[in-house]
């Protein structure tokens, strides 16, 4: 519908994009006070749904929204300090802490990671580094997810983590990195699935409050 960034709200993207065709949210509810979400999963940025959906299993709440044109889904990546979308909220309101999955550029194989919660963020940090990832912090703190109005920092505790992947280790955990990765998974994908399913196993009474 236009260039990258095109809608600041989902109000916005609501009026000239239709769900079903343009995209599609999936939601899926659990038990477990943790989130898991995907805000632009789909052709916007590649393998995020996949890999939030994996993480959440039956276990945790899972929020995704896919990017389904046939080109230019990065029109509908709504920023997360103004992520809006009544359902992706509703869920947000409900969960104790939230944790936000992202695609980078960068054909490094790094993993970036944000938020406010401090703890949580040092457990996966701790959990990801044992399986062999390289774990940064984004160098300008613009891009460190600390806003209070980013999504992953919305939940009941007020704190949450955003985990950002790049392009280069995208494509290595699926066969086929795209639109349609259902089946594609390679081992570094099961890696890091296993990575934070283990440090959410062991936090989620952590995740109610910490520093």
């Amino acid at each position: 519908m236009g260039p990258p960034g095109t809608y600041r709200s989902y109000e916005e993207l609501s009026r000239q994009e239709s769900e079903g065709v343009d995209y599609r949210i999936h939601v899926r509810e659990a038990p477990s006070p943790i989130a898991l979400m995907a805000l632009h999963g789909g052709g916007i940025e590649p393998g995020t749904l996949e890999l939030a959906d994996a993480v959440a299993g039956s276990d945790h709440t899972f929020y995704a929204f896919e990017g389904k044109k046939p080109k230019g889904n990065q029109a509908l990546h709504i920023p997360s300090v103004s992520f809006d979308e009544p359902r992706a909220l509703r869920m947000v309101k409900k969960s104790a802490v939230v944790i936000t999955l992202h695609g980078c550029e960068g054909l490094e194989e790094i993993i970036y990671l944000g938020g406010r919660h401090e703890a949580l963020k040092a457990r996966i940090k701790g959990r990801l580094q044992k399986k062999g990832f390289a774990v940064e912090e984004r160098p300008k703190p613009s891009l460190q997810g600390t806003h209070a109005l980013n999504v992953c920092n919305r939940g009941r505790a007020g704190r949450g983590v955003q985990l950002e992947i790049t392009y280069g280790l995208r494509k290595k955990m699926f066969a086929a990195l795209g639109k349609s990765n259902q089946k594609n998974h390679t081992r570094t994908f099961r890696a890091f699935v296993s990575a934070l399913r283990e440090a959410l196993s062991r936090g989620i009474t952590a995740s109610m409050g910490g520093p």
